[in-house]
């Protein structure tokens, strides 16, 4: 059998067809296209469809065939047309329009890769038919003209219908599409936080299961130092679960019970109660009260300034202010600071920079996960700011009666 040659095939095609690339420019027509446009190959070829083709004065069909085209780059799948208007300037006579109407069926070819690498364009015209349907109104019968009149109604009216029942099931479309992207997500969330959690409980378990072992195999071992070590691990597995239990209560939006809080008393309260190990001062704005809960603000504040402490040089200062509707609470240290590419990842569960894992070895790392979801749940936002040196914390909460 002989080769065939495809581009050969392209060309013979009863049926007008172009391919464009992604951004919709010209990249092949057959001859069929050609006559349909009343263009030639070489006065189409690397243009953009919208200006060889910018559909009449009015735009008639401009914005139905740029979203069925963006919808085929988007998903990927083929997608066709009702019967559309879509007006031709005469290649002869700038700026006059002829009224023509198309069938339009658009679809991807998609590389190895799956990505959309050109979109092919079939068109067929059809404004015969609607002259002939129009011309016939002509007629001296009444009964024709009223038939004709009839189905031209109904053509275009189903069309119409057509074409919303199409853009209704694309929406749908994407929302399913939307609603699988948001399980994966949550899904590997979840499987990432398991691992997370069995990767922290494993330590402590490890060394409380080898300290009994010793204490078993060795009688003469002295019990009481392994007694006290086997107590810290099971502190330390205290802790851990502690704080997921939180989590997954803040995550889940277990309802608690909230009321006004005064967020200046509140720092004054926390920190008038500490022992830094490093100069600790408050610059607090009298009377900034938000809507929560008082025992999670003030766990949330306690994560933020044990977190400043632990990585300050030599001091940690607290701010709170009113801020355009909002109560603002800022802690800055002044220790090496955060890599902006690690801003984000602060807040995910047990994660802990190298130097937090070196100066606190028994940290859980959930406390700004928890302090970022109990910002959240509060309806407001927590950050780490832009700064020239050290960190700064940010809270944003709304005001009472914001």
């Amino acid at each position: 059998m002989a080769e065939i040659d495809l581009s050969a095939v392209f060309d013979a095609l009863p049926v007008g067809c172009a391919v464009f690339t992604p951004d919709l420019r010209y990249v092949m027509v057959n001859c069929a296209y050609e006559r349909l446009a009343g263009r030639s190959r070489e006065q189409l070829i690397g243009r953009p469809f919208y200006e060889v083709f910018p559909g009449g004065p009015a735009g008639q069909g401009v914005a139905q065939v740029r979203a069925s085209l963006e919808r085929v780059v988007a998903e990927r799948e083929t997608d066709i047309m009702p019967l559309q208007r879509y007006d031709v300037e005469a290649a002869d006579r700038p700026g006059v329009y002829q009224e023509r109407y198309w069938s339009i069926r658009n679809a991807p070819l998609l590389g190895p890769d799956g990505a959309v690498t050109a979109l092919l364009h079939r068109v067929e015209e059809v404004t015969s038919y609607i002259m002939q349907l129009r011309a016939a109104r002509s007629g001296e019968a009444p009964s024709p003209e009223a038939q004709v009149e009839g189905v031209e109604a109904e053509l275009f009216a189903r069309t119409r219908e057509l074409q919303e029942v199409n853009d209704r099931l694309h929406r749908a479309r994407q929302d399913e599409h939307r609603a699988a992207a948001a399980m994966r997500d949550a899904l590997r969330r979840q499987q990432q936080a398991v691992a997370d959690t069995s990767h922290d409980l494993r330590g402590p378990l490890t060394g409380l299961q080898t300290r009994l072992q010793l204490a078993l195999a060795d009688p003469e071992s002295d019990s009481r130092a392994i007694l006290h070590a086997a107590l810290d691990d099971a502190e330390r597995l205290g802790d851990i679960v502690s704080d997921l239990l939180e989590l997954a209560r803040l995550e889940a939006g277990v309802p608690i019970r909230t009321g006004t809080v005064d967020l200046t008393r509140l720092v004054e309260d926390e920190l008038a109660g500490r022992e830094p190990g490093v100069a600790l001062t408050a610059r607090l704005e009298s009377g900034v009260e938000v809507e929560g809960s008082a025992v999670r603000l003030a766990r949330l504040l306690r994560n933020l300034v044990s977190n400043a402490e632990r990585h300050a040089a030599s001091r940690v200062e607290v701010l709170l202010a009113r801020e355009g509707g909002q109560a603002v609470l800022r802690v800055v240290d002044d220790g090496p600071g955060i890599p902006p590419e690690e801003r984000e990842a602060i807040f995910r569960r047990f994660y802990r920079r190298p130097d937090a894992r070196a100066g606190e070895p028994e940290g859980t790392g959930l406390g700004l996960a928890i302090a970022r979801q109990v910002a959240v749940a509060h309806r407001g936002t927590l950050a780490v700011a832009d700064r020239p040196s050290g960190t700064c914390m940010v809270l944003r909460l709304p005001l009472c009666g914001s």
